[in-house]
């Protein structure tokens, strides 16, 4: 397999039937470091629940947070809930935000790749290119070429 074909191995995002029964509510929460700790404040709780919760790491204080949301307001399953966490200074949210916005610029370039490169095979195979020359072209297997686009017969 080429690195171009790496890409192609990936598998594709589905919505599941069980997704669509899911309740989901997102909260937002700040972070803040105290000492060794992370203290959490979670906002906008219905009825005004406050949930406050810390943890050792990061993603300890995330999980805590979710669990004191989910036992506050007596979630149960099949609901979910999301927590949208960030830290309380902004020159660290932004940096996130850039983090975020390289990785969705990324994925969406790479669906873009994935489309250009099904168009060119097709458009190789349909003006009667094989399936190794058109591999050869696009730097790919001519097993790949095969899946992207296969031959109709007429």
């Amino acid at each position: 397999m080429t690195s171009f074909e790496a890409i192609f191995d990936e598998p594709a995002a589905q919505d599941s039937d069980e997704s669509a029964h899911i309740t989901c509510t997102t909260y937002r929460a700040t972070a803040t470091r105290a000492g060794k700790q992370w203290i959490v404040n979670v906002h906008g709780l219905p009825d005004g629940y406050v949930v406050r919760v810390q943890g050792a790491t990061w993603r300890e204080a995330e999980s805590n947070t979710i669990t004191g949301i989910t036992d506050a307001l007596h979630v149960e399953p099949p609901a979910a809930v999301i927590v949208h966490m960030r830290p309380d200074d902004d020159e660290i949210v932004e940096a996130l935000e850039a983090v975020t916005d390289a990785r969705a610029a990324r994925l969406h370039a790479e669906l873009a790749e994935k489309e250009a490169v099904r168009a060119a095979a097709q458009t190789l195979v349909d003006k009667g290119w094989t399936t190794r020359d058109a591999g050869g072209v696009l730097r790919l297997s001519a097993q790949r070429i095969s899946q992207l686009a296969p031959r109709t017969t007429a």
